[in-house]
């Protein structure tokens, strides 16, 4: 793939041709990369389309049973809202299978860089895939089976009835009425090992007589080791693809990507008190700021990075820079901390947070994914994501201390088990606000409190003015590219172009 800095003006040149023989099928494994040129615009927005999918897939995997009525429904009703090509098309719409052939390779590029964004990565394009099939006529699932060489032959009517008793005591879960409805295939037993392990399947003749609700995971086993070779083959490269200047903080944001509102601009800034503070961490504010606040109220003190992750938050959710420069000074006096060294050092970082010393930067409040793949705190620190970098018996701990009940306890742990941090944000959200379902995807600390607000207030909230994904995400591209949502601690050691200058100014304990 080939990358120009303005919009491609040569309409796919090499595609004077039938383009149809590009994409055959509006399925693929994703085995040959693009070729053709493509500009840095069209390259950002159609990964952050497709990121959207899958993070929309993630969470619905998680809240739902894959492959379940409600799971199909809910869905099928979200994906109608993202522009993306989601559908297995039945028509041959070329920009729409190209669309989504070129975003896998532009997000494989960017979730190769380590073993937890590969795994992610892995885990929601099959999920995506497995939908996708799923969705399929039959002529069409024998054509992608076809198309990516898995040509398993349907196998007759006749033969079917002929084997029926033999199919309906070898495979579990089928009512001799669904043995007669379903589709079977044969399948070389190489391809249905797992199958055949588990005694899920009719073995005859060295064949396994595979049903249709079966055959899914023998393709997404399939896919399952071509992308996780793929994926492996693509992080060597990575030394090539990161010395362009053009493309690595780009494949840096994208792999940290925050794509929501922006929390720095809103309307009801100076509408919340010092004196609400206490009572608003206590019923409104997320796990994460919840200890922040505790630990200074107790320590009369944060560390740098404890300051910027609870200062910027405040401010998002309405401390005007007078507020706050009250706020920490207070608290800091309370310590020890003399009036005097608090103006003379710790002002100055307020100050510029709120973009009025320095570069004049509008720093936004963190995201949970920079929160949750930031530096981890160490042994005197409170920053942090409390699901990802707690021990899991003193999460357990301070959620009884927060008497979460037992049942729901579990539930956090399991999330946080599997690595769905926010989600367990979300379950701690529920269970803190009585709501089977928060009907929202959690990825912001100050999402968590607008929501918490408009939830305790019977829909009304403190009206925010946010910035859509347009603005907040060209000015997020470089705050958060390198400290920002998914990538383990080990490539977050450069610091973000704009926090430089802010974050030396919280160095000072």
């Amino acid at each position: 793939m080939e990358f120009s800095s303005g919009r491609a003006k040569q309409k796919h040149s090499r595609l004077a041709g039938d383009r149809r023989e590009l994409y055959p099928h509006s399925l693929q494994f994703y085995l040959e990369p693009p070729t053709e040129n493509i500009s840095l615009v069209e390259f950002e927005s159609f990964a952050i389309d497709r990121l959207k999918l899958l993070k929309l897939v993630e969470n619905l995997g998680v809240s739902y049973v894959k492959g379940s009525d409600s799971y199909k429904t809910k869905l099928e009703s979200e994906l109608r809202k993202l522009k993306f090509p989601y559908r297995a098309l039945a028509e041959d719409d070329y920009e729409a299978r190209r669309k989504d052939h070129i975003s896998h390779f532009i997000l494989r590029l960017a979730y190769c860089q380590s073993e937890d964004l590969r795994r992610w990565f892995l885990q929601q394009e099959m999920d995506l895939l497995r939908y996708r099939f799923n969705e399929l006529t039959e002529s069409l699932r024998q054509k992608f089976l076809e198309h990516v060489n898995l040509s398993f032959e349907a196998i007759s009517e006749d033969l079917k009835n002929e084997l029926v008793n033999e199919l309906y005591t070898s495979t579990p879960g089928l009512t001799m009425t669904k043995v007669k409805e379903q589709m079977f295939y044969k399948v070389g037993l190489v391809d249905a090992v797992d199958l055949f392990r588990s005694r899920r399947v009719f073995i005859k003749d060295g064949f396994a007589y595979v049903p249709l609700k079966d055959i899914d995971a023998i393709v997404l086993n399939n896919y399952r080791t071509k992308l996780s070779k793929a994926l492996a083959l693509t992080a060597r490269s990575l030394p090539s693809i990161q010395s362009d200047e053009r493309l690595q903080p780009l494949l840096n944001h994208l792999s940290h990507s925050y794509v929501g509102p922006d929390y720095s601009v809103q309307k009801n800034t100076g509408k919340i008190s010092l004196e609400q503070i206490d009572a608003l961490s206590v019923k409104s504010f997320p796990l994460c700021m919840r200890q922040l606040h505790k630990a200074l109220r107790d320590n009369h003190h944060l560390r740098h990075g404890g300051r910027m992750q609870y200062g910027l938050f405040l401010k998002g959710i309405g401390l005007t820079l007078e507020q706050a420069l009250e706020f920490w000074k207070k608290e800091f006096i309370r310590g020890k901390v003399d009036a005097d060294k608090f103006d003379k050092g710790y002002a100055y970082s307020i100050r510029h947070s709120y973009g009025k010393e320095g570069k004049r930067t509008d720093y936004t409040p963190y995201s949970c994914m920079k929160i949750i793949m930031s530096n981890p705190p160490s042994q005197g620190d409170y920053h942090g994501c409390p699901f990802r970098h707690s021990d899991p018996e003193l999460l357990k701990q301070k959620l009884q201390s927060y008497k979460i009940p037992p049942s729901g306890i579990t539930q956090i742990l399991e999330l946080v088990k599997g690595m769905h941090y926010q989600l367990a944000c979300q379950k701690y959200f529920e269970l803190t606000h009585d709501v089977d379902d928060v009907g929202f995807s959690l990825n912001h600390p100050n999402q968590y409190f607008a929501e918490s607000q408009r939830q305790l207030g019977g829909g009304r909230e403190l009206k925010k003015e946010l910035s859509n994904s347009g603005n907040s995400q060209q000015k997020s591209n470089s705050q958060e590219s390198m400290n920002s949502n998914s990538t383990p601690t080990s490539s977050n050691t450069t610091a973000d172009a704009e926090l430089e200058g802010l974050e030396a100014y919280f160095t000072e304990d």
